[in-house]
């Protein structure tokens, strides 16, 4: 029977700082009468939805678009389990997922975001299911935290230019190449860059912390992009809009998958993961604690990790958690020097708020030249 999709599209309130992506909430549901079934099996190895269970509430910060083939190939394989997916803004997610489970009435049945700080956040507070899955024996080891926080891709963080307005000698290939040219031809440069800012964007925040426990030269960069003007933007699509149009000339930091999407349709876009260190950030998902169908979200969870399930991201340029189902063609698998920021309590430091104002002051000073 062919789906039947119903878009309804919201505008959020941005109510917290979160390293995520999305300006708009759009559900997509793809209705399928419910089936009888068997009894589940054991909580850590389901097989079979419950009786009632055929549907699966998932919230997510990643496009429909992105996530169209991952749902498809649940429903083949799974085709008693309707899914309903509602994409939102991170801050958004979050914020509504705590106040649902504080009505104590059911919450969604998976979290996916690429809020890292704030997913780990959640799991840290007890918001989230265990779930031993078998699929983990190929997920690394840094996408994984307590069996219950799951990366489920490893999306570069990168650098994008305008291959039509910039020579390829001119390409930096790496952070020190990229400090060395805005230094030595600051006026070359006068803003014709982007970069995340830190202080409107959680994934700039994120993006600049991890850079700087990286390496001390991170504050060299921020003070050559102050020097050249730099144009602060909270989303990597305009950036991306923007080298297009030949407004810009390069973007740092930008979301590699987008970017490397982008460059597929659109010749102006070239992309460049660092040679000296690729930052590799992850949308971290887990099953919620009060879910309203938690078996079938363990069939999710567990397709969402399967082999075939992450070839179907990494289609659409979301490179997948899992090596062996990465395309030949990924620029990560022949990135020189791979950082992926682990799942783990680690990333609730970027949550506080002395050290993120120490980390902005110091960032203002830089980009001030002082």
């Amino acid at each position: 029977m062919r789906s039947r999709f119903a878009v309804g599209i919201l505008l959020p309130a941005l109510l917290l700082p979160a390293s995520g992506l999305g300006p708009a909430t759009a559900q997509v549901d793809l209705p399928l009468a419910p089936q009888d079934a068997p009894q589940a099996a054991p909580q850590d190895a389901p097989r079979a939805p419950t009786k009632g269970e055929g549907l699966v509430v998932v919230r997510g910060t990643t496009d429909e678009a992105e996530v169209a083939s991952l749902v498809a190939g649940f429903r083949e394989a799974h085709p008693g389990i309707a899914v309903s997916y509602t994409k939102m803004n991170s801050s958004h997610l979050y914020d509504g997922f705590v106040e649902d489970a504080a009505a104590g009435t059911g919450t969604a049945d998976i979290v996916w975001s690429s809020a890292m700080d704030l997913q780990i956040k959640l799991v840290n507070d007890g918001y989230a299911a265990r779930h031993v899955s078998a699929e983990t024996a190929s997920l690394p080891a840094w996408a994984v935290w307590r069996n219950e926080a799951f990366g489920v891709t490893a999306e570069p963080i990168a650098i994008a230019y305008n291959r039509t307005l910039l020579p390829p000698e001119d390409v930096p290939a790496s952070r020190a190449d990229l400090i060395r040219s805005l230094t030595d031809h600051p006026e070359a440069w006068k803003g014709k860059v982007a970069a995340y800012d830190p202080e409107r964007s959680g994934v700039g925040s994120l993006i600049l912390a991890q850079d700087a426990e990286l390496t001390p030269r991170t504050w060299d960069l921020v003070a050559a992009l102050g020097q050249a003007g730099v144009k602060l933007y909270t989303r990597t699509e305009t950036m991306l809009d923007r080298i297009a149009d030949g407004e810009t000339l390069l973007a740092y930091g930008v979301f590699g998958a987008y970017a490397l999407e982008r460059a597929k349709h659109d010749p102006r876009i070239g992309v460049v993961l660092p040679s000296d260190t690729t930052l590799l950030v992850s949308r971290i998902a887990f099953i919620a604690k009060d879910a309203r169908h938690p078996v079938a979200a363990r069939l999710f969870l567990d397709y969402m990790l399967s082999r075939e399930g992450q070839a179907r991201l990494a289609a659409q340029s979301l490179t997948p958690a899992r090596p062996d189902a990465r395309r030949a063609d990924d620029p990560v698998a022949a990135a020189p020097a791979l950082r992926p920021v682990a799942v783990g309590p680690e990333l609730l430091a970027n949550l506080d708020q002395i050290r993120r104002a120490r980390m902005l002051r110091r960032w203002r000073r830089a980009m001030e030249g002082r």
